[in-house]
């Protein structure tokens, strides 16, 4: 599997998040709580990215800080996928294994 199939990349469906912000807490470089109260991922400038399925690519540092803020996040809001086949890994629409 080359490094281009394991890259994943995550969005946050807005419509869901309670604004609890333990993902910012787990990963505080890719979440941010904005003025509406509501978390969003951040592109490499820092910049919130608020278009709804606006997604970022994880840093392979990142990688398990990102799985469990959607593990435990508490709106089950947080979506995690596969960058080369759009499967989702991580959140409410993944398979379990």
């Amino acid at each position: 599997m080359s490094e281009q199939d394991t890259k994943l990349e995550v969005w946050i469906d807005q419509d869901l998040c309670t604004g609890d912000g333990i993902c910012c807490q787990y990963a505080p470089d890719i979440f941010e709580l904005d003025i509406d109260g509501l978390a969003y991922v951040k592109d490499e400038e820092g910049e919130l990215l608020q278009k709804e399925g606006d997604s970022v690519l994880i840093p392979t540092i990142a990688v398990r800080d990102v799985r469990d803020s959607a593990k435990d996040c508490p709106g089950d809001c947080i979506h995690v996928r596969r960058v080369s086949d759009g499967v989702e890994v991580y959140g409410p629409d993944a398979e379990e294994d």
